[in-house]
């Protein structure tokens, strides 16, 4: 009897402690399935997952040109993905996917029985709930792992409530990590080869979907062999499932693996400096816009689409015009007798040089190693092997050199900016803001970046006096040195003066400086009133820089930007409406609704007369002046109007043109003035900058022969008749002719 009670009390205790983990099991899972252990994403992230979308930047053709992200996700939309991926990802990853409802029993049965040595049991729809609403799954900790196993399973049932399977799939495709940290399958996609999901083949899409086991490991540009048999492996499982058929995936493991990589980032990709200025822009914008929940929009995670005016064609161009030019010309730099004999440095103090290695990321971390000054100075005249920048195929050298020669020879790089606009809607088409972006990141085209712009201020002067005091292209000026009250003389010497009279369209063509003075003086002669007018008539042509009010103005002696520097010019080309450059046409959310929207801004600022007669003066010094040798670049149109430009000492040159519907502007200095050219040909905006713009409109019209139509300056119908007309250049003219043409005083 005691035996049979002994054993009715162990069946009671059985069922009690079964009951009681039951209960306890069935509370565990209410307080995970509720969050009151561990957080649960509620219904609302299960309606809108959300995951850190990247923002994309568009050219005016709609052609990816940049990101902005945490993580380079793109997501996708269910009807972009094509049989291929569906079927290398469902025999690869979830054979029975259609099958289950978020837990394979099958596959964990036999996960727990052979202990996962013959695969695991995680489904898409778990994989999918790891990917998106779990965290620190890489934990040691096997009491929170079955923790965070249990949240899983919940999650995965959730979903599938929830959702439909095509649904699941696509948040799958979205959320997964593919090689060199590329999120989501769009990206990858567009990343490896240049294609939209729905276009990829069969073995592109093996591929991608054999990364997503292993991203580093089958990273085909560092593991090509591995990676190949991993695309195989997929291969053959989409055969076992009667996705394709046994020959055809005999056929298609032959071949090799063909990528198109092109990743872009900050370093690549078109237009690098432009992106990098646009996004500190939309930064600007996002703090000032809000969402619907009340949050600031965020450059990095929220999936906006940014659409620009920039066209990849130009960009391209221009950016190759940028680096061909000055290739060359920093060639000839370093052969300057100033550069090449260390001419310049011996001129530096040392105080100068101190201040350059105490301001080096170098100095700072030898200092953070405990290091004191004299072995720190030791270890900047002590060569090594170091990679600099160079104008080779790679854009980098292994050198041996000491770390102080490495900062004389970065001083001595020249820097170059390239700006162009359509001058009658202000759309920036091109902007190149330096020489590479990798190595130099600091921008030479924005509003802050500031540069002396000699006699590209002439054309602005010239229409300021025919606008506002009544000169022609046909009035009558001295080329003498002028003495303005209060004031020294203006040029400093009269070394440059020729003591002629002249016309004021030929003053412009041969850059005199004195005439220039004489203009300004005279359109209003009392004291300094002239130049006070000149810096209103300046504000409103859309320049901002601080302008001091010396006569010194007339030469270009003030600083102002590039991009400002265009905004003036679209004047002329604009038959007296100035355009603001713009460079964002719209802004969208990552669901294609328009958030805002940007549209050009002109304004009258002088008449259609004063345009056409600074565009016929302008004409000519392309003709007759210093920009002459543009005719050697082989345009191929013939009505072209600019002005070149040199600083003191060579330290800045410029050429800023016009076509009847292109604006572009070219700069070349060092970042360091002092740094400059000692040969006058050199040194001169007609060779230093001038190039870039005839590459790039040869190059343009090479491949876009439609732009020639209609690019003539027509003159208004009630022009007055005693302008000066300049006829077409003969077709004679060579580049050997025309560059005599252009030693003159710029």
């Amino acid at each position: 009897m005691s035996k049979n009670k002994s054993k009715y009390r162990v069946v009671i205790w059985y069922w009690r402690l079964y009951f009681l983990g039951l209960f306890i099991f069935i509370l565990l899972i209410t307080c995970l399935a509720n969050g009151w252990i561990f957080d649960m994403p509620d219904i609302k992230a299960f309606e809108h997952p959300t995951t850190q979308v990247t923002s994309q930047v568009f050219g005016n053709d709609g052609t990816p040109i940049g990101k902005y992200y945490y993580n380079d996700r793109i997501t996708l939309n269910y009807n972009e993905l094509n049989n291929n991926i569906l079927g290398a990802l469902i025999s690869t990853e979830d054979k029975r996917y259609y099958l289950h409802n978020g837990i394979d029993f099958e596959s964990l049965i036999r996960a727990v029985l052979f202990l996962g040595k013959k695969g695991g049991a995680s489904t898409l729809t778990q994989q999918t709930a790891k990917n998106l609403f779990t965290e620190n799954w890489n934990t040691r900790n096997k009491f929170l792992r079955v923790f965070q196993k249990l949240k899983e399973l919940i999650i995965s049932i959730k979903l599938e409530r929830y959702f439909t399977k095509q649904e699941i799939l696509t948040i799958y495709l979205n959320s997964v990590v593919f090689s060199e940290n590329v999120f989501g399958l769009k990206n990858a996609a567009v990343t490896f080869f240049q294609k939209e999901p729905r276009q990829l083949n069969i073995n592109e899409a093996a591929l991608l979907i054999g990364m997503i086991n292993a991203p580093s490991l089958y990273n085909p540009r560092k593991n090509t062999k591995l990676s190949l048999e991993r695309r195989n492996l997929v291969i053959n499982r989409m055969a076992d499932q009667n996705f394709i058929t046994k020959s055809q995936a005999t056929i298609l493991k032959k071949e090799p693996i063909k990528l198109y990589f092109k990743k872009l980032d900050e370093n690549n990709g078109l237009a690098p400096y432009f992106r990098m200025v646009l996004g500190e822009e939309l930064k600007k914008w996002c703090k000032e816009h809000k969402k619907q929940n009340g949050e600031s929009y965020d450059i990095y995670k929220d999936g906006l689409k940014i659409y620009t005016t920039i066209d990849p064609l130009y960009q391209e161009i221009a950016e190759e015009a940028v680096h061909k030019h000055l290739k060359v010309l920093q060639s000839y730099f370093n052969n300057d007798k100033n550069i090449k004999n260390g001419l310049i440095w011996k001129s530096k103090s040392k105080d100068y040089i101190q201040i350059l290695i105490k301001q080096s990321n170098r100095w700072q971390n030898l200092k953070n190693a405990g290091l004191n000054e004299a072995a720190c100075m030791k270890v900047f005249n002590t060569p090594s092997l170091m990679n600099v920048f160079s104008w080779n195929h790679s854009g980098n050298v292994d050198t041996f050199m000491s770390p102080l020669d490495s900062i004389k020879y970065y001083k001595s790089i020249l820097q170059s900016s390239f700006l162009v606009t359509d001058p009658q809607t202000g759309e920036v088409k091109a902007w190149v803001g330096g020489i590479d972006f990798k190595t130099f990141k600091f921008d030479h085209v924005n509003v802050n970046t500031k540069r002396q712009v000699g006699s590209t201020m002439k054309p602005l002067l010239y229409s300021f006096a025919i606008e506002k005091a009544g000169f022609s292209p046909n009035t009558l000026v001295e080329d003498v040195q002028q003495e303005f009250d209060g004031y020294n003389k203006v040029p400093a010497t009269s070394r440059s003066c020729s003591g002629e009279t002249m016309t004021m369209a030929k003053a412009l063509a041969e850059s005199k400086n004195c005439a220039s003075a004489f203009i300004l003086k005279n359109v209003d002669p009392e004291a300094n009133h002239s130049v006070i007018k000149f810096i209103d008539y300046l504000r409103n042509c859309g320049i901002s820089s601080e302008l001091d009010p010396y006569p010194s103005l007339a030469l270009g002696a003030e600083e102002v930007s590039m991009i400002e520097m265009l905004q003036a010019f679209s004047m002329f080309p604009g038959n007296g409406y100035n355009t603001k450059p713009f460079y964002i046409s719209r802004i969208e959310d990552k669901n294609g609704n328009i958030l805002a929207s940007y549209s050009p801004q002109r304004k009258k600022v002088i008449t259609e007369n004063t345009a056409y007669s600074i565009i016929s003066m302008m004409q000519g010094v392309m003709l007759k002046g210093t920009g002459a040798s543009i005719w050697g670049y082989d345009i191929g149109i013939n009505d072209i109007a600019g002005k070149t430009g040199t600083t003191n000492n060579n330290s800045d040159l410029w050429f800023i043109g016009y076509t009847p519907q292109i604006l572009a502007g070219a700069w070349v200095g060092c970042d360091d003035r002092s740094f400059v050219f000692s040969s006058e040909y050199w040194g001169q905006g007609a060779h230093g900058a001038l190039p870039i713009w005839g590459y790039f409109f040869h190059d343009l019209f090479l491949k876009k022969p439609e732009l020639k139509k209609n690019q003539f300056f027509v003159k208004p119908p009630n022009y007055f008749e005693n302008a000066t007309q300049f006829i077409n250049p003969e077709p004679s003219i060579t580049p050997e002719d025309s560059t005599s043409k252009t030693e003159l005083e710029d």
